[in-house]
């Protein structure tokens, strides 16, 4: 099976991890910090907002069972993609949304996306799009996090969880 990867930056990377591993096309997913500027941070050294990394998702997908235009369209029901630094309750340049991609053929798609997104909204959209310049992983007990703590803190709502279980490519 060939699969494909898109980095998503997406508030607190909990939720997001465990919201992505629902979709059906997703084949592995992993937390980590994308697009900073240190070598090897580590989650307490992300969480001062001095690095420069945003949480973000590694999401690895099957393109023969999902698209990219699809993991994108959900990724924005996901997010406030106007609340520059902030998602949900969490705050700071660590928790901003960003689309970071590693394939430039995937730029047309991400662009098609963003733009339709965008008439939704009167202000612009606080949403990065660039090439993943940098990604460490995060430590193992942010791997998985709501599957080995399923009471733990996710700014996301149970019920986004249940929709993109539910959610298929039409």
């Amino acid at each position: 099976m060939k699969t494909k990867d898109i980095y998503l930056a997406g508030g607190c990377f909990w939720g997001t991890e465990h919201y992505f591993k629902q979709i059906c096309g997703v084949v592995e997913t992993e937390v980590g910090f994308a697009n900073g500027h240190t070598d090897n941070p580590t989650y307490k050294e992300v969480y001062t907002d001095e690095t420069g990394y945003a949480e973000t998702v590694h999401v690895k997908y099957n393109p023969d069972a999902v698209s990219l235009e699809f993991l994108l369209r959900m990724f924005f029901k996901a997010i406030d993609p106007t609340s520059l630094n902030k998602q949900g309750h969490d705050e700071g340049t660590r928790y901003r949304t960003g689309i970071y991609y590693t394939d430039e053929s995937d730029v047309p798609t991400i662009n098609r996306v963003f733009d339709d997104e965008q008439l939704q909204y009167d202000q612009p959209l606080a949403v990065e799009r660039q090439p993943l310049s940098r990604f460490y992983t995060a430590e193992e007990y942010h791997q998985d996090y709501l599957d080995k703590n399923p009471q733990g803190y996710c700014h996301l709502p149970q019920a986004l969880f249940e929709f993109a279980r539910q959610a298929r490519e039409k």
